[in-house]
């Protein structure tokens, strides 16, 4: 009896396999495909997207055999293809021919695009259609689209000599721009996007004025995520040692790894060494401005969401007024402070001089604000705070009394505290504006 449904058992299987590789060529038979269209983020053009994969299948009761998969303009459009492992040859007219996919089965296809330059100035329309003709005749398509972007590229560049840089279209740094001793670079009306670990190093001077410095990732890390809400994608500006006057104004430095960075240098209190007017620097995976023993004047600037401390002075001369400095970072409760201020750097003392008015100071934490001083007496550790908002414990000591005047000191208590006082603060987006909201006891304060 045991042999009787054993053989009954092969035999089944074997029908069963027989019903799964029965294939038809009937009239009426269709793949099911994820969409009409798909949508791809806007690329630069000589450049590899990110790759897109979607899925096809077959939920028929029968097998379907494909005597092709091609891209309709072939290998105009720059679109690349692999359709379940099987490559669209260029040299085959970008096809693929006798696929098979057995009945309740599907195909896993990847897309990718390297655009061709379009010699536009705005992004332009790359489209293709994927075209899959099945065995009995019928034809299904899928549109591809996405849009390409004429854009300048710097590989590693050191310039020395006095440049003005000025573009209607995108720069790409791919690796680094320098700016050497005794130069300096004049940014005006221009964005730089950096790529991945790419940034600038400034020996000399540098000027910016309605500029923007960021990642060179224009896709999304998911539907709702573009990658210019992400922190780290490139490395930052850092000021070296023999670096003098530099200007930034009505510019953005975002989602930098170190932002901003300005070495250790002999100050001279008569000329400040990096002035900042009506700037953001938002979203760094490190600190956002960094400075030591440095003549900083920060002048309507937002500082926000950093790993790092948003601000952290190690000595010199700070000059903060109507600022924002808004420490809300999502992608770590171990975060920084939103100010950070001492009079040393590495165990060596440095005079500090830090004067903040007008200027809002909050963030998640109960307290954004830390000074330290080190032991010796000798080294100046001078701090005046007036007419700001500060989330920190109120500071009782009445020989400090000079040290903050008009001072609105944020607890945990207060009715409108932290985010409350900004417009949005969307944490499950990564969607930021920190102009006031209507309700904020800040009113007047801030960069906005």
């Amino acid at each position: 009896m045991k042999r009787i449904f054993f053989f009954i058992a092969i035999m089944a299987a074997l029908l069963s396999c027989e019903r799964d590789d029965k294939f038809s060529t009937a009239g009426g038979l269709r793949l099911t495909l994820p969409a009409d269209t798909l949508k791809m983020d806007t690329v630069f053009a000589r450049t590899p997207s990110a790759t897109y994969t979607f899925w096809v299948f077959n939920h028929n009761d029968d097998g379907i055999r494909l005597s092709s998969v091609r891209l309709a303009r072939r290998n105009q459009s720059g679109y690349r293809v692999n359709v379940d492992g099987s490559y669209l040859d260029n040299s085959n007219g970008s096809q693929v021919n006798d696929l098979e996919v057995r009945r309740k089965d599907s195909l896993l296809v990847f897309v990718e695009l390297t655009a061709p330059d379009t010699h536009q100035l705005e992004p332009q329309l790359v489209e293709d259609h994927l075209v899959f003709t099945l065995e009995n005749g019928a034809e299904q398509r899928i549109l591809l689209r996405a849009w390409a972007w004429d854009a300048e590229r710097i590989g590693s560049m050191t310039l020395t000599r006095d440049t003005v840089i000025e573009s209607q279209r995108p720069i790409i740094v791919m690796d680094s721009l320098n700016v050497a001793q005794g130069v300096t670079l004049t940014l005006r009306n221009t964005t730089l996007y950096f790529h991945d670990q790419a940034g600038m190093t400034v020996a000399g001077t540098l000027k910016t004025e309605n500029c923007t410095l960021r990642g060179d990732r224009l896709d999304h890390m998911f539907d709702y995520l573009p990658y210019d809400r992400v922190s780290g994608q490139w490395g930052g500006v850092r000021f070296l040692q023999s670096s003098v006057d530099n200007e930034l104004t009505q510019t953005e430095i975002r989602n930098a790894t170190e932002a901003v960075v300005c070495d250790s240098a002999a100050i001279d209190i008569e000329r400040p060494r990096l002035v900042m007017r009506h700037c953001v620097v938002h979203n760094a995976k490190g600190r956002g401005i960094e400075t030591v023993n440095t003549y900083l004047i920060l002048d309507h600037c937002q500082l926000s969401n950093t790993l790092g401390h948003c601000l952290a002075i190690h000595g010199g001369v700070a000059q903060i007024d109507y600022c924002t400095l808004a420490q809300f970072y999502p992608f770590s409760a171990d975060r920084g402070v939103a100010l950070y201020f001492s009079n040393s750097w590495l165990g060596y003392g440095l005079p500090l001089m830090l004067t903040c008015e007008n200027t809002i100071i909050t963030g998640y934490a109960d307290d954004v604000v830390i000074g330290e001083a080190v032991e010796d007496e000798t080294v100046p550790f001078s701090y005046v705070f007036s007419r700001s908002l500060m989330r920190t414990p109120k500071v009782e000591d009445e020989s400090l009394a000079e040290s903050f005047t008009d001072i609105i000191w944020e607890t945990p208590k207060d009715s409108i505290q932290g985010k409350q006082h900004f417009r949005t603060v969307d944490e499950d987006n990564l969607v930021y504006d920190f102009r006031l909201d209507s309700l904020s006891t800040a009113q007047g304060m801030g960069c906005y």
